[in-house]
């Protein structure tokens, strides 16, 4: 059966079209189309729906970090209060089963996890905590994401003392009286927060931050607006097929923990001294043509090196743009490949990540 969204009477309201992504009923678009949602929320303050994706808390104090070192390639150590680092949920063989979001929250820790892999990530998860705590997947919980320049302003309207968060930073705030959770951040590539909200007051909220110029946005845009971000969607650029230092996110691993114990620790350190034979790049396409996910990537001599695992047309850059993986030695910038597209070759060049300048707000600078 089909899950609905909180928000999924708004969503008929506002006509989106309506499609099912990962067990759910979702919008896709509404009337104005993804390119003018997409620029609108590079230009001004999008709203998205994504309570499909899983909020899971757990609970505990006591050897609560220590043990969630043994799961995830992070320094939890480190993690401040309300602070959120980007990870991964891998097997011994360091491929990734969900890309995920972790906050140190008062009670323990908050994971945000993608909407097809929650269900499989709680039973992991807790099989490896051996039932010591209390894990809870919360369904009663809608999660909304404001994204653009404009974000900041609509929601301190609304939401007081929310424009000071740093970037993957949060807080507990109020709301018409109500505790809201919210972290300044997002996957766009704007500035943005993303707000946990009781589902029976989400409507509410939402109908708020739209009086105030915001605008609903669908899946479609959201897409497109990662893309140009250069960041990976799970099932597409990063699966269990792919290990992070593939995928061009070694960044993601703290650096001392690379010689720690945790799943896939001697093949990711293994990878990062010695290398991997494929690896993720930006790719730009030499005229418009679209290279959608599995096109087969040529090299100069014609042989076959990699695949696009996502692309479309990216409206803030005016460009077709796409990502995939390529052997190891086809990956420096500015190698020249080629792209099968309805049997025709399409001239490409291996370009940097991300394609358009992400606008994350870091703090005041102090002059």
């Amino acid at each position: 059966m089909i899950k609905k969204t909180s928000l999924y009477n708004l969503h008929k309201k506002h006509n989106a079209k309506l499609i099912e992504f990962a067990g759910y009923e979702m919008p896709i678009q509404y009337k104005d189309g993804i390119i003018q949602e997409h620029k609108f929320t590079r230009s001004n303050c999008g709203i998205f729906d994504v309570s499909h994706m899983g909020q899971l808390f757990i609970y505990g104090k006591e050897n609560l970090t220590k043990d969630l070192e043994n799961i995830f390639p992070i320094d939890l150590k480190k993690l401040n209060l309300n602070q959120s680092k980007y990870s991964f949920l891998m097997d011994e063989n360091a491929c990734i089963h969900d890309d995920l979001i972790i906050t140190k929250i008062s009670e323990g820790y908050l994971i945000i996890l993608n909407a097809a892999c929650k269900e499989d990530d709680l039973r992991i998860i807790k099989k490896k905590l051996n039932n010591n705590y209390d894990l809870q997947l919360k369904e009663d919980l809608s999660l909304i994401a404001l994204q653009g320049p404009r974000a900041k302003d609509i929601l301190e309207k609304k939401v007081e003392g929310v424009s000071k968060l740093k970037f993957m930073n949060g807080g507990n705030f109020k709301f018409s009286d109500i505790n809201i959770f919210i972290t300044r951040s997002g996957y766009t590539g704007e500035d943005g927060f993303e707000i946990s909200i009781k589902n029976n007051y989400v409507e509410k909220f939402v109908e708020e931050m739209l009086s105030n110029g915001s605008k609903m946005i669908g899946l479609g845009a959201r897409d497109t607006l990662r893309m140009e971000a250069g960041l990976c969607l799970y099932g597409n650029d990063i699966d269990k097929n792919t290990t992070p230092i593939e995928a061009n996110l070694k960044w993601a691993i703290s650096k001392n923990r690379i010689d720690t114990n945790y799943p896939g620790s001697k093949i990711i350190k293994k990878q990062i001294q010695s290398g991997v034979e494929k690896i993720r790049v930006g790719i730009k396409p030499e005229n418009r043509v679209i290279a959608r996910g599995n096109t087969k990537i040529f090299s100069n001599e014609d042989k076959e090196i990699g695949k696009i695992t996502s692309g479309t047309f990216g409206p803030s850059v005016d460009h077709s743009i796409a990502m995939g993986y390529v052997n190891n030695q086809y990956s420096d910038l500015n190698t020249k490949l080629f792209l099968e597209v309805r049997g025709k070759k399409i001239p490409a060049n291996v370009c940097n990540l991300p394609f358009y300048k992400k606008n994350y707000f870091k703090g005041e600078i102090n002059v």
